[in-house]
């Protein structure tokens, strides 16, 4: 799979993961719906502008968006899990989705 294709998989995976449709993020990032769907699918690539623009309406670093399937220590990963966690401390149905997805993954 070519960078394009891949760099915009991995936008796609994280609009989505944030509950995001690609309208509200071409939203705030200031680009057309099309344009983001172009750079989704890899059709075209992203500015500099608009990629710092996505950084920062996705709440992810370059290297979180660059990583591969990078196998993480436990400590790293609970660390990251408890910044996230910290995040949404005041939202009681995120926190309900998470207790009953880390319930299920107990079981």
């Amino acid at each position: 799979m070519g960078i394009k294709k891949e760099l915009g998989k991995k936008i796609k995976q994280y609009r989505i993961s944030q509950g995001f449709t690609q309208e509200r993020l071409s939203e705030l990032i200031d680009i057309s719906q099309k344009a983001l769907s172009s750079i989704e699918v890899g059709d075209n690539f992203v500015s500099a502008d608009t990629f710092d623009k996505i950084l920062s309406a996705l709440d992810i670093t370059s290297e979180e968006l660059f990583a591969t399937n990078d196998v993480k220590a436990p400590e790293e990963l609970m660390k990251m899990i408890n910044q996230n966690l910290a995040k949404i401390n005041k939202d009681s149905t995120k926190l309900e989705i998470i207790y009953n997805l880390t319930k299920s993954l107990i079981k």
